[in-house]
């Protein structure tokens, strides 16, 4: 039996995309935009009366929580691995991506329920108030969804707070267009019916997020990823009799691990070196797994089942 890891020059986990490479410095960077401009939209929500502005800041306020969370996850991510936590605090930014998408379900449903309220019972909104403060927080996100675009393509917590900020921007959007209809048609009612519209938007975009987030923390096979093809792909290497008891997996967004059995000719183990160099690359350069453990053997398993039934 002889268990192989993707060692030296066959350690393909630094092909893949490094937490290391997103720059923290943006990150605070559009920290502090977020707490200034949630601190500006609340005071400009309370003195024109506006729901959906008053939304605004609660998501711009959500915003400055997921760049906390996020920038502490990733710090923890870059962590090594102890004793205890033998493969680090990867998970930490998915843990994080969750929570920031948990939490911004949550404050919508609670914005849903307040807009009917207002439905209910209208109020009067300061329309002037309403457009400025939509405009002053829409160009802060803009400027914010700038400094976070570079890290949100290969990081899903980073996707997670860069999606908070965008959907701020929308939400300002239709905030300033909400105003704008208030001021010249005294549409009052269009103020919960865009609270409506932008907290239903967001609870279906944050849904994506979290559920892939929830299937990372599974141990969920990669999505549009196929174990049997995958399987196929190692049995076709010379030398391998059979492919059983895979596991396919991600560690976090960034790095796939691929664990399995193969069933080769009976011979020294030893001589089997460049057959897994074979499958190691073959994995990464198909189907970017970045983590191969393969564990040989000679007819040794009594049911050499592929996905193992433990």
């Amino acid at each position: 039996m002889h268990m192989h890891h993707d060692h030296g020059a066959h350690d393909h986990e630094g092909h893949s995309h490094s937490a290391k490479g997103i720059p923290k410095k943006r990150l605070l960077q559009a920290m502090g935009v977020s707490l200034i401009i949630t601190v500006a939209q609340v005071i400009g929500g309370l003195i024109s009366g506006s729901l959906a502005l008053m939304s605004d800041a609660l998501h711009t306020a959500t915003d400055a929580i997921a760049l906390v969370i996020s920038f502490v996850a990733l710090k923890l991510g870059e962590r090594p691995g102890t004793a205890k936590h033998t493969f680090g605090f990867k998970r930490a930014e998915i843990l994080a991506a969750a929570l920031n998408a948990g939490v911004l379900i949550g404050i919508s449903v609670w914005l849903i329920w307040e807009a009917i309220l207002r439905f209910i019972h209208p109020e009067n909104i300061k329309a002037d108030w309403m457009i400025g403060v939509a405009f002053v927080g829409l160009v802060a996100n803009i400027v914010n969804a700038i400094l976070l675009q570079k890290g949100a393509k290969d990081n899903i917590n980073m996707r997670s707070a860069y999606l908070h900020v965008l959907s701020d921007a929308v939400v300002s959007v239709g905030v300033i267009l909400g105003g704008i209809a208030i001021l010249w048609l005294g549409w009052n009612w269009i103020d919960p019916l865009l609270t409506l519209a932008i907290s239903v938007w967001l609870i279906r975009e944050s849904w994506s997020i979290f559920g892939e987030a929830i299937g990372i923390v599974m141990m969920s096979a990669p999505k549009g990823m196929n174990i049997s093809e995958i399987s196929g792909a190692v049995a076709n290497v010379e030398g391998v009799r059979g492919v059983h008891h895979v596991h396919l997996w991600q560690l976090n967004d960034q790095n796939i691990h691929f664990e399995a059995h193969i069933d080769v000719e009976d011979r020294m183990v030893s001589a089997t070196a460049c057959m897994l160099d074979e499958i190691e690359d073959i994995l990464h350069d198909r189907y970017e797994i970045t983590h191969v453990t393969i564990q040989c053997e000679a007819g040794r398993c009594k049911d050499p089942e592929e996905i193992a039934q433990h």
